[in-house]
This record gives structure tokens, C-alpha cells and sequence, in this order.
């Protein structure tokens, strides 16, 4: 172990101390992360804090589930640090949402609910995440609580749990994600496209507020998404009595997205290499307009949303025989490749979830109050990004060894090359 990782933390976290503007607050907070990043299997307070031994439980507990402080400060700092990690204008921003399995009822958001993470309906509490990364490289910035109707719809539930005025409006999970991204956006944050599975992309809302804050995006869709070919044309349909039309239909009506994209050129695309060689998938890719512009009653009744701006309909077929759909408004010269590697991207957050996870305790705050929820998700995050600065330091100093070396041995190799970086060799505390 290296002895003065401690001291390379305190470092590290000056300007998160600096910024909390209190002398006791200032010395709990590196006690917090330093019990977060330590040895021990329970990250949760009173474990820490009989490992830390230099504070007692009551102290710990009061510093992240009670004490009067604004965790906002704390959140811009991460955001800077972040940006000097991993911020570029072709690195990514990605959206998801992560369960925390729970048992009971009392704690604050918690409730039977889908669980992606899982794979199932499970009793948790689901939280919105936001992660920058580049170079495949996560540091995850933003975990906000959704609550579930049967909290929002129970005022003195959540007045119990201590959940702020201003949450008390039931709020989707892509408006929760569209709140965060206009906080990194005002950080001033570098990345260069969004990314979110189909819980975000399905939303017309959604990927509409991305496009009017000029942002690139290449998000997941339902399979029954309707979609219009790029050739639809719209008219003014000449009606033989009552009154005229006012707006123009479709001279076509739109299909799913599974059925637009069934006759299309089905190809195999490698996007990066894994641990186990390059990874591919059968992609194909043509352009459309979705079906998620204003609603006309057609003539026979029915509703049905006008097309959309044109953009890219991505179909994935994987080797289990499971098919994937996406969208995208990147350039329409794109190359297929370039679109697989923007939208096969999101597993870094995957990556980051299952890290905060198992080796920062994420899921082992004990609290039920949406103060100490936030307040321990926030110091989790912290620890995450001191992990991947001393990662990154230590793989360039590895990296500029072996290019020493290589530009001697291997002549033509691009030993400046960028290596990825896998869940597997980020180290711990325990490997410093």
C-alpha cells in the first residue's frame, strides 16, 4: 500500500474543504471519503467511523444526515475537477439511473419499482445518474433521487423524510436528467454528445429539449417507436364535403422503428477492442424522421403525431439474438462505425455504477432523510473522482515508460496512444 495516500487525498480535497467554509465540516468531510476509499466491506457511518477512529458515530452522522450545510458548492467543485479529468469536446455525457435495493418502507424515494440494474420490479430507491467521461475514462457527477407517485401523492411522507419544497412536484426521470444537464452545461463542463438507454430516449420531450439546447445526442428508443421513411411528404388532403383542412398530413403513415429498419443493410461493426478481443455487432443504420412532432386528427379519427426532424434510426442485432434500436441527431455523413462507438459509449456508466457499488459503498447509506441520501451519494462520487485522478496520474506515468521504450523497440507503434482503461485495473485504496 502506499503509505501517503492519505495525504495525496487531503491534497486532493482542499478545494472541496474550501468550499464547505467550516472548520468542523472541514475536517469531516476528508474523514467521510477516507472511510469511503479505506479498507472494510460496510461503507455505511457507524462502520467508518469505528474504523477511522478519530470520530465518533453521532459526529460523522450529524456531518451528512443533519448539519446546515449546502451541498451545491461542493457539487460545482466536482464538477471543475471532473472537467479537468476527463472534460472534451468529443467525450460524452451520459445519462442512466441506478438502483439501491432497500427492505421497508421508511426511507425516503423507496418503493417497488422497476429496477434496470436488476433487470426487474424490485423495492428500492431509483436514482437519476449523470457521468462525464472521454477515452472511456467515468467520473460520475450527478445522482438525483426520482420519487415514485406514491411519495409525491403523500405530502406528509415526504415532510417525514425531509424532501424539499421544491420536490414535492412529481417529476419524471428525463426532466430530473434535463435539470442536470442544464447544471453541467452552466459549470461549463466539456463534452460533446448525450447519451441515455431507451427510459430517456423514448421521450419526445426529452430528446426535444436536447436538441433546443443545441446538443448533440444518440439515445436508445422502443422497438415500437413509429417512424417515418425521410421521403414522407405532407399535404393537404382534399376532403369531398365538410370544411377544408387547415394543416398538412402525412402522405404516409409512420411504422415502428423495428419494421423501417428490417429491410435495411444489416452489417458487422467492430467499435473498440475488450479484454477479450474487438467487439462486434450487427449494425444497420438509415435515416428518419420520428413520429413525435404536434398532433391532427386524421380522417378516420385517429391521432397521429406529425414527423419529426430527420435523423439517424440505428438498429443493433446482438449474438443472443436481442435486438436494440437507437436514435440520433449526428451529422447525416456520419460512417455506421462512428455511430455503434458514440451509442456503445454508455457502458462506462455501467462501469461507474458497479465501482461506486462495490468499492465505495453507494448502496450502504443507512439513513432514510433525502439530506443524508444526497449528502452520502455526493461524498461517494468525490471519493470516485480522487480514484480516477490517481488512475489516470499512474497510467501516465506508465504510459510514458513504455513509450520510452516502445519508440526504441517497436518502431511506428504510437506509444502516446491513449489505453483504455477497464473496471478491473481501477484501483482501490488497497492497491496504492
Amino acid at each position: 500500500m502506499n503509505v501517503d495516500w492519505q495525504g495525496d487525498l487531503d491534497r486532493w480535497l482542499a478545494p472541496f474543504v474550501s468550499a464547505l467554509r467550516h472548520k468542523t465540516r472541514a475536517r469531516m468531510c476528508p474523514l467521510y471519503v477516507a472511510g469511503l476509499i479505506g479498507p472494510g466491506d460496510r461503507k455505511s457511518v457507524q462502520p467508518m467511523a469505528a474504523r477511522v477512529g478519530e470520530v465518533g458515530y453521532d459526529q460523522l452522522h450529524h456531518f451528512v444526515a443533519a448539519g446546515v450545510w449546502d451541498s451545491a458548492p461542493l457539487e460545482a467543485v466536482l464538477l471543475k475537477e471532473a472537467d479537468g479529468l476527463v472534460g472534451d469536446e468529443a467525450g460524452f455525457l451520459v445519462i442512466d439511473d441506478t438502483a439501491l435495493p432497500k427492505k421497508g418502507r421508511h426511507s425516503v424515494g423507496v418503493a417497488p419499482q422497476y429496477a434496470s440494474s436488476l433487470g426487474k420490479t424490485a423495492n428500492c430507491q431509483s436514482l437519476v445518474s449523470v457521468t462525464l467521461a472521454s477515452r472511456e475514462v467515468p467520473v460520475m457527477v450527478g445522482l438525483r433521487l426520482f420519487l415514485p407517485e406514491s411519495w409525491t401523492d403523500d405530502p406528509e411522507r415526504m415532510a417525514r423524510a425531509g424532501v424539499p419544497k421544491d420536490r414535492h412536484n412529481a417529476l419524471t426521470k428525463p426532466e430530473i436528467a434535463i435539470e442536470e444537464i442544464d447544471r453541467v452545461i452552466a459549470s461549463g463542463a466539456r463534452f460533446g454528445c448525450v447519451l441515455a438507454d431507451a427510459g430517456y430516449g423514448s421521450s419526445g420531450p426529452f430528446r426535444q429539449a436536447l436538441s433546443e439546447r443545441g446538443l448533440l445526442w444518440a439515445v436508445g428508443l422502443s422497438r415500437r417507436q413509429t417512424v417515418y421513411p425521410t421521403d414522407v411528404d405532407l399535404i393537404f388532403p382534399v376532403a369531398k364535403t365538410g370544411k377544408p383542412r387547415k394543416y398538412h398530413i402525412p402522405n404516409q403513415p409512420p411504422v415502428p422503428a423495428e419494421v423501417l429498419l428490417a429491410t435495411a443493410k444489416w452489417q458487422k461493426v467492430s467499435w473498440r477492442r475488450g479484454t477479450k478481443g474487438r467487439l462486434t455487432c450487427l449494425f444497420a443504420a438509415r435515416r428518419a424522421r420520428v413520429a413525435d412532432g404536434h398532433k391532427h386528427r386524421m380522417l378516420d379519427n385517429r391521432m397521429q403525431c406529425m414527423p419529426g426532424d430527420e435523423v439517424w434510426l440505428v438498429g443493433e442485432r446482438r449474438s443472443t439474438g436481442e435486438q436494440k434500436y437507437y436514435v440520433s441527431n449526428l451529422p447525416a455523413d456520419t460512417s455506421i462505425k462512428t455511430l455503434a462507438a458514440t451509442i456503445k459509449a454508455r457502458w462506462v456508466c455501467e462501469q461507474a455504477h458497479q465501482q461506486l457499488k462495490e468499492e465505495l459503498g453507494l448502496d450502504h447509506f443507512e439513513g432514510r432523510s433525502w439530506t443524508g441520501l444526497h449528502r452520502h451519494a455526493l461524498m461517494t462520487m468525490i471519493a470516485y473522482a480522487f480514484l480516477q485522478s490517481h488512475r489516470l496520474k499512474a497510467a501516465g506515468r506508465k504510459k510514458k515508460s513504455l513509450g520510452t521504450a516502445a519508440t526504441t523497440k517497436h518502431a511506428g507503434h504510437k506509444a502516446s496512444d491513449p489505453r483504455p482503461f477497464h473496471a478491473t485495473s481501477t484501483p482501490t485504496m488497497s492497491s496504492l
